[in-house]
């Protein structure tokens, strides 16, 4: 024998569109709304070393072939303090340690801002040591209006 819908069968299976399967009011969704993306120590450091490093390739002709790299820490030496940067002029490259400028180098004001323009010091003075510049003639036609 089949099995027959009957109207009562029918009426029952209409639900309003605010029940869910139970009759009881509707749950959240298993998959969220994409949230925003992690902005860690790390990616904000490795940013301010980025535009810094490529407004300094497009001003200096000499610093376009020079490799802008971040280590976390400098290898351990004998010598009195910690190295935040190392210039290595043979090699082209500038290594900047991450740890050493986040955690030795103190800030006037402990915010994003100040964060961030101790980083990029930190990048113009690296690269006028390999330049073998004071790191204000670096970007003269930033303070152009002063």
């Amino acid at each position: 024998m089949a099995w027959r819908r009957t109207r009562d069968a029918a009426r029952r299976a209409r639900r309003p569109a605010r029940h869910g399967r139970h009759g009881r009011e509707g749950r959240s969704p298993v998959v969220r709304p994409p949230l925003p993306p992690l902005d860690t120590r790390v990616e904000r450091f490795d940013l301010a070393v980025g535009t810094a490093a490529e407004f300094l390739r497009s001003a200096w002709e000499e610093l376009r072939e020079v490799s802008f790299e971040i280590a976390d820490m400098p290898p351990a030496t004998d010598d009195d303090g910690i190295p935040r940067w190392q210039v290595l002029t043979d090699a082209k490259r500038i290594i900047l340690y991450r740890l050493p400028i986040e955690r030795l180098s103190h800030l006037h004001r402990n915010d994003e801002l100040h964060r961030r323009m101790m980083i990029e010091s930190c990048v113009f003075r690296a690269a006028a040591e390999y330049l073998d510049r004071d790191p204000w003639d670096l970007g003269p036609e930033r303070f152009r209006f002063f």
